[in-house]
């Protein structure tokens, strides 16, 4: 089966990109023709996260492990139709960390393979990539403090710290 995926980037204007993938392919295969699509070179750090329909970021798939953690998901080892169905079609993407492009994936369709066609396909571009990428506010509404009091952190000796820790 072939999915039909709209890629589109988070900017006032509209820009999106129609590619289409093989299902068994990866995740990192869809990272390259995102960057081949929108022409970035493909060698800043990048991530997947899972979404639900609110486009909540859930479980990120990394382009490259980071060190020792948590375990994490590689792109290349996970297949799009492993985290992908007609009932789960949202993904984040996000490209190049300094910079924060960030993309709504979306499986627009799950369709049959064409006689002679190569995958992955550009089927449609729309709109011209920024020279920059978008501002992003990571600001907290107001409300959010509302729980927050100075005096929790009046006594820090309370805290497992320890101060001669390097």
């Amino acid at each position: 089966m072939i999915y039909r995926f709209r890629i589109v980037l988070d900017v006032l204007d509209d820009v999106f990109r129609d590619i289409e993938l093989r299902e068994n392919s990866t995740l990192e295969d869809l990272h390259n023709a995102i960057c081949q699509a929108f022409g970035f070179n493909g060698t800043e750090m990048a991530s997947f996260y899972s979404s639900d329909d609110q486009w909540n970021q859930g479980e990120e798939f990394v382009l490259f492990e980071m060190g020792e953690g948590n375990p994490v998901r590689m792109m290349d080892e996970t297949l799009l139709n492993d985290i992908l169905s007609e009932d789960q079609t949202k993904l984040i993407y996000i490209y190049d960390f300094l910079n924060m492009w960030t993309f709504y994936v979306e499986l627009a369709e799950i369709t049959e393979p064409k006689d002679g066609q190569n995958y992955p396909n550009l089927l449609f571009a729309h709109g011209v990539l920024p020279e920059t990428p978008p501002e992003k506010k990571f600001e907290a509404e107001e409300d959010d403090f509302d729980d927050f009091n100075d005096s929790d952190f009046e006594n820090l000796d309370d805290l497992d710290f320890d101060e001669h820790w390097n």
